[in-house]
């Protein structure tokens, strides 16, 4: 259900289900060595900030350190409130069942602790960004991310909400850096944002597709149906679009562009070329290695700042 770069669900281990503090125990890991988007989407406001304002190396280096924990820890929350809403759905799919409170290793009331605890934690490190990026968390916090795990309930677009929940720490980070908004840049760099949560997250659901039908469950792999290269193409496109105007708008040279953009536009091409959307082992598989697209834009943007700082 929540995608955010999770490992693949596995069977649980007998052993830990007799212990509530192995069960959070095992949430916490298997939530947190994860690779997620929220670190990525942060990083490009992050960097893209950094190199429009020339901010020296080291501060750079310090805000991002703050970030990278702040994202893993609200990327936990976000996935451990989407199991603690999804619970009823995921005992009913045959890959969700295995998940820590869907099988009962984890109960709701240990799971509510470790989410309320990861929340606490996530607003003090953005009490330290100052006021303006703490109201925007905090806005996103309870207006964005809370309500996504329902929105599969009354949409056949949840992972638009998505989208805009994971793209969130962009204009928080850029706020933090700069002090001020760019309207013309954060917009272009947030629909970027939400186009590849769009993307990833349907190949995502499309293992699901079956369970999804028959428990109700919302999703535009379900919407989409047997025209989703199709439909992924078009926002792929978008995507690319994006993340090229956003280049100018910023400024930015020609590594920024070989690499952020021809480098993310060709393995999307052999992403949609290669991919087999009824298998679900594909499907996870190529879900998984949309980390490389995070690594791929996040490399071209640091070449870019490097360069102009000349690092």
């Amino acid at each position: 259900m929540e995608a955010e770069m999770r490992k693949p669900e596995h069977g649980i281990n007998k052993n830990l289900a007799s212990s509530s503090s192995s069960g959070l125990w095992y949430i916490a890991c298997n939530f947190t060595f994860c690779r997620s988007t929220d670190d990525v989407l942060a990083a490009w406001g992050l960097i893209m900030s950094a190199s429009s304002v020339r901010l020296p190396l080291g501060s750079w280096l310090l805000q991002a350190a703050g970030y990278l924990l702040g994202c893993t820890l609200l990327h936990n929350a976000s996935c451990i409130w989407g199991d603690m809403c999804d619970v009823e759905f995921d005992k009913q799919g045959e890959r969700t069942k295995v998940r820590p409170i869907a099988c009962g290793l984890v109960s709701m009331t240990g799971a509510g602790i470790l989410f309320l605890v990861h929340c606490l934690l996530c607003v003090l490190l953005l009490s330290f960004a100052g006021n303006a990026a703490l109201w925007v968390g905090l806005l996103g916090l309870f207006f964005v991310d809370l309500p996504y795990p329902l929105s599969k309930r009354w949409t056949d677009w949840p992972q638009i909400w998505l989208g805009v929940a994971t793209t969130w720490g962009l204009p928080v980070t850029w706020v933090s850096m700069t002090g001020f908004m760019d309207w013309n840049l954060i917009p272009v760099l947030f629909v970027a944002g939400v186009c590849w949560t769009i993307y990833y997250d349907t190949i995502y659901a499309c293992q699901d597709r079956r369970d999804d039908v028959k428990s109700g469950v919302r999703s535009t792999a379900v919407l989409f149906g047997d025209n989703v290269r199709a439909m992924l193409a078009v926002v792929a496109a978008v995507f690319v679009l994006c993340l090229a105007y956003a280049g100018v708008l910023n400024g930015n040279g020609p590594m920024y562009f070989l690499i952020t953009v021809v480098g993310t536009a060709a393995h999307l091409v052999w992403q949609l070329v290669t991919a087999d959307f009824d298998c679900d082992a594909d499907c996870w598989r190529m879900f998984a290695r949309n980390s490389d697209i995070g690594y791929i834009t996040v490399a071209g943007m640091l070449c870019d700042y490097c360069l102009r700082m000349n690092v």
